[in-house]
């Protein structure tokens, strides 16, 4: 057993003494990304309260201290502690870049294919006084790969925290297939494959949804384009720029936004669809090329907002059949999956004990 899982044998979470009650176990679950957190007290599958901070690990990288992050996190628990104060939770379940360095401890990835059973096992028990008084368990991120990779093999590398557990809650509630493809849009555009079992088996990341907010916030193309993004993009601006990207490649497709501001052609809104749709076009036109997907493997797509919609346009003309994941079936597949690796690493140590 690692050493982390035997600390967590002679600490278990308070409250997990009878396995059958693990069903029904009141948890504080937490999602922490680049930008956002999101803490929520839960009852079995029931959410007594929510609460969202503008806070993430960019702010650890930034500062160059945890402060920021960990007086957030304090002030959510606490928070969500209090507008459910008939209840006591038994930990603090977290996942995504919380358990990185620049989050709450850095725990090493979990080598892929990892399912519910690698990622229970997996899990690190910690205390952070500073933060709460519960016990909390971190869930892994799963690697692609290995890091002993050179410049000739490191394509064949990956990472991921956070979609693991979003995948896991997909899986077990029927959201998404075994041997299908969640593709996520976030700040980094992620493909992940599961396997005929529904774990994880591989994943490809993009930078693109940062370098898509950078392009329109911090170039030349930023007059020529809103500071938000708009709610829907408009199919044919969307198509105008998949085929600029086809013509003449990626940068001088965004040149183009530029151009078509200098000729009054457009809207800010329109020219942002035209430039949206050339960073689709660019990543769609290289994971077909790496089979990473096909006709064969359904897609599901997350998050995105109106970029999804232009995903799941730009994959029907590829004959690749996707469906659109809404908000509220993603935070409620994420917690499922928060809830299922806390159970199992619960009641395994019950048992182990």
């Amino acid at each position: 057993m690692s050493a982390h899982n035997t600390a967590a044998k002679s600490n278990q979470p308070h409250g997990a003494t009878d396995v059958d009650a693990c069903e029904g176990l009141c948890l504080v679950c937490v999602d922490t990304g680049t930008t956002n957190m999101r803490v929520w007290m839960t009852e079995g599958e029931h959410v007594l309260a929510r609460v969202t901070a503008q806070v993430g690990v960019r702010d650890t990288a930034h500062d160059g201290s945890p402060r920021r992050l960990r007086t957030a996190l304090r002030d959510a628990i606490g928070e969500v502690r209090a507008r459910a104060n008939s209840v006591r939770p038994s930990c603090v379940v977290a996942a995504g870049m919380i358990t990185s360095s620049l989050g709450l401890a850095d725990v090493p990835h979990t080598p892929a294919p990892a399912g519910l059973n690698e990622l229970a096992a997996a899990v690190a028990m910690h205390r952070f006084p500073d933060v709460s008084d519960l016990p909390f368990l971190l869930i892994p991120g799963v690697r692609t790969g290995t890091l002993d990779a050179d410049t000739e093999s490191i394509n064949e590398v990956d990472l991921m925290r956070g979609e693991e557990t979003l995948c896991l809650g997909l899986f077990e509630q029927n959201s998404l297939a075994a041997n299908s493809t969640l593709f996520n849009l976030g700040s980094h555009w992620k493909a992940i494959k599961l396997d005929e079992r529904g774990r994880i088996a591989s994943s490809v990341t993009r930078l693109t949804g940062e370098l898509l907010h950078a392009a329109q916030t911090n170039t030349i193309l930023a007059s020529a384009v809103p500071p938000e993004r708009p709610i829907e993009l408009s199919e044919p601006w969307l198509a105008a720029g998949m085929r600029e990207y086809g013509r003449s490649g990626l940068s001088r497709a965004l040149f183009c936004v530029r151009l078509l501001e200098q000729a009054g052609r457009g809207t800010p809104d329109e020219r942002y669809a035209y430039l949206a749709g050339a960073f689709i076009a660019a990543d769609l036109d290289s994971l077909l090329a790496a089979g990473t997907l096909t006709p064969a493997s359904p897609v599901l797509v997350t998050g995105g907002a109106s970029i999804a919609a232009g995903w799941l346009s730009a994959l029907a003309e590829k004959s690749i059949p996707a469906t659109c994941l809404s908000t509220e079936d993603g935070e409620q597949a994420l917690l499922k999956g928060l809830r299922s690796i806390a159970r199992v690493f619960i009641k395994t140590h019950q048992t182990d004990g």
